[in-house]
């Protein structure tokens, strides 16, 4: 229970202050030469994120500093009020991860680059269903939502 109320409170310091602004900050980290991760970042932008778009070199260091777990990688690393992001995850499951998050989660990942997920439209071809998965510190993770393609399955 304890720890219950630290989570809750260092949620309370870091992200209300965000959300009680009305927009919440991101910060990307991605490739120069990824056309999918500018794909994802005009997505949050389009549904209101400010976004602080750094083009990096090499991705691996911000993943090892956010503790992103080697199975769930996808092209391009995030953070948002203390919680980390990987690859092509919908605003949609942001914003539930930023106004009720699950006891002890550290992140939100949507591994490989599935068709349809926000960044990664294909046109004429029909998205692909997945999931969002959750992660702890310790590595362990789960499902959180599945979409089709940006929308909730």
């Amino acid at each position: 229970m304890r720890r219950r109320g630290l989570l809750v409170a260092a949620f309370a310091t870091v992200a209300a202050p965000a959300l009680a602004q009305g927009v919440a900050r991101v910060e990307v980290w991605r490739d120069p030469n990824c056309g999918c991760c500018s794909g994802w970042v005009a997505h949050l932008r389009r549904e209101g994120f400010a976004v602080d778009d750094r083009v990096v070199p090499s991705v691996a260091p911000f993943r090892r500093m956010l503790g992103t777990p080697a199975d769930l990688l996808s092209c391009h690393a995030a953070r948002i009020a203390g919680f980390a992001l990987e690859g092509h995850v919908p605003a949609l499951a942001i914003r539930r991860l930023l106004t009720a998050p699950p006891a002890g989660i550290r992140g939100l990942a949507v591994p490989a680059m599935p068709v349809g997920s926000p960044g990664m439209e294909v046109p004429g071809q029909s998205p692909d269903t997945y999931d969002v998965i959750a992660w702890r510190a310790d590595g362990t993770h789960e499902p959180f939502m599945r979409f089709v393609g940006a929308e909730p399955a």
